[in-house]
C-alpha cells in the first residue's frame, strides 16, 4: 500500500525548518518567527496548500502550548480578542478564492514594518496608556483573517498585545490560547474549501513528530529569558516576517 506523499526533497528542506520555526513560535517571542512558516514553505508548494498541510501540525502545537501554560493565561484579555479573531476567520473565508495570496502577504508585511517604525521613532514611556479597545478589536479580525490565509496573525495581534506589557510568560500564554481557538476555527472552512485532501494530511503526518520538539525548545527559552530579550527577539521575527512578506507580496 502506497500513501500519498509529497516526496520532493526541495519540499522537506523547507517545510522541516518552517515547522520548527512554527513550535517555537507557540514561545511567544517567536510569533514573528513563526508566521514565516507558510513564506518558507511556499518556496516549494502553493501558499493554500502549505496552510493546509500545516493545519494538523498546529493543532498538536496548539495543545502541547496549552498545557504547558494553562496556569499563565490572561483569561479576560483571551475573552475581548477571540470573539473579534473569529470575525477575521470568517471573513479570510469568504475572501479565500478572490483575494490573492500575494495581496495578503504584502498587507501583512507592510503592516508589520509600520509597527516596528513606530515603536522605534516614538518610543512608549514608561506610563504610556494601553492602546485602545476598538485597536485592539481591529487587531483580532486582521489577526483572525491572515492566519486563516497564511497562518500569518502573529504580527497583527502581537501590535495590540505588546503595548499592554504583559509578562513574558502571560504574553505567550494568552497568544497560545487566542490561536488555539482561531486556529480550531478553521478546520470546516478549509476542508469545504477542499484543502484538506490525503495528500496533504499525510504529508502532514511526517512532519507531526517536529511539533513537540520545537513547543519543546519554545516553551524552555519562555520561561528563562529576560524580558528584555524577549521583546527584542519578538521585534528581530516580526521584521523578518515583513520583509519576507512584503517581497512575496511583489513576486
Amino acid at each position: 500500500m502506497t500513501f500519498p506523499l509529497i516526496t520532493d526533497p526541495l519540499f522537506y528542506a523547507v517545510a522541516i525548518p518552517a515547522v520548527l520555526m512554527l513550535g517555537i513560535s507557540k514561545s511567544g517571542f517567536g510569533a514573528g518567527f513563526g508566521s514565516l512558516a507558510v513564506p518558507v514553505m511556499a518556496l516549494a508548494v502553493t501558499v493554500p496548500q502549505a496552510a493546509a498541510i500545516l493545519m494538523p501540525v498546529l493543532l498538536l502545537m496548539d495543545l502541547l502550548g496549552m498545557a504547558a501554560f494553562r496556569k499563565d493565561f490572561d483569561m479576560r484579555l483571551v475573552k475581548f480578542l477571540v470573539p473579534f479573531g473569529l470575525v477575521g476567520t470568517l471573513t479570510g473565508m469568504l475572501l479565500f478564492k478572490v483575494l490573492p495570496a500575494n495581496v495578503v502577504a504584502s498587507i501583512v508585511g507592510a503592516f508589520t514594518l509600520m509597527f516596528l517604525a513606530q515603536r522605534l521613532l516614538f518610543p512608549p514611556k514608561a506610563d504610556s496608556p494601553p492602546p485602545p479597545r476598538w485597536l485592539g478589536g481591529l487587531l483580532a479580525v486582521t489577526s483572525g483573517f491572515t492566519s486563516f490565509i497564511a497562518h500569518a496573525g502573529g504580527p497583527p495581534i502581537s501590535a495590540y498585545v505588546i503595548p499592554l506589557r504583559l509578562r513574558p510568560v502571560t504574553f505567550t500564554a494568552t497568544l497560545a490560547f487566542f490561536f488555539f481557538v482561531i486556529n480550531l476555527s478553521k478546520w470546516l472552512p478549509y476542508a469545504w474549501l477542499g484543502l484538506l485532501d490525503m495528500r496533504n494530511m499525510f504529508t502532514s503526518l511526517v512532519l507531526l513528530p517536529l511539533a513537540p520538539l520545537g513547543v519543546w525548545v519554545g516553551v524552555r527559552l519562555a520561561r528563562r529569558i529576560s524580558p528584555v530579550l524577549f521583546y527584542r527577539l519578538l521585534y528581530l521575527g516580526m521584521f523578518l516576517t515583513g520583509i519576507k512578506l512584503l517581497w512575496d507580496g511583489f513576486h
